[in-house]
């Protein structure tokens, strides 16, 4: 699955991240390598719990898609 996120550096130092299709997925690092790691675990909580609450519908479905 591919997903654009955006990094930002923070203010104190280190990374922040946000991605946008998802809202209210956003991480931090203290590295790149470090937000990188933690963007993958948040999409993929953020999709799990997509899956498994009412964030979506009933009638909704949260499916991968590649692209």
């Amino acid at each position: 699955m591919q997903i654009k996120a955006i990094i930002h550096p923070a203010e104190e130092g280190g990374y922040w991240a946000e991605v946008p299709a998802l809202p209210g997925c956003i991480t931090e690092g203290d590295s790149m390598e470090e937000v990188i790691n933690n963007l993958q675990d948040a999409i993929q909580g953020w999709l799990e719990v997509a899956n498994e609450s009412k964030i979506v519908d009933e009638k909704s479905q949260v499916i991968e898609i590649a692209i």
